[in-house]
């Protein structure tokens, strides 16, 4: 299937393995819940019914911190949606916590470890040019 948009996460490259995952979900939800991508749900042969996901494949890259914040700049100035994490979101249990501690900072601020973005093909790839695929 062929698609008009791509999902695209950045992760900072020094995060711990666990850290990266936690980020991933967050920065996804983020995007699952506020597009139109996700599926039907699933059933498998004894029909047994589960969640439906994502129709859309998601690229995952690495970056450090510095060229994330040149990232989120650009970003901000195409037609593409955005998901932020930042590093003090590991700190806080709640999305009332989450939103004030982002609210903090100006945006040439934040301390992100996470960027999720969704937009047409040709300008998130052009976002992401020279980027590293996560490994």
């Amino acid at each position: 299937m062929e698609f008009d948009t791509k999902i695209k996460i950045v992760l900072r490259d020094d995060l711990e393995m666990w850290q990266k995952l936690n980020v991933t979900a967050f920065l996804m939800s983020g995007i699952a819940g506020t597009q139109n991508i996700i599926g039907q749900p699933y059933l498998d042969k004894d029909s047994a019914q589960y969640l439906p996901m994502s129709q859309q494949p998601i690229v995952i890259y690495s970056s450090t911190g510095g060229l994330m914040n040149e990232l989120l700049q650009k970003a901000l100035t195409k037609d593409v949606v955005i998901t932020i994490y930042t590093k003090e979101l590991f700190n806080t249990y709640n999305d009332k916590d989450n939103r004030a501690v982002v609210a903090k900072f100006k945006t040439d601020e934040l301390n992100l470890v996470g960027i999720g973005l969704r937009g047409k093909k040709n300008q998130v790839d052009r976002l992401l040019k020279g980027f590293d695929l996560h490994k």
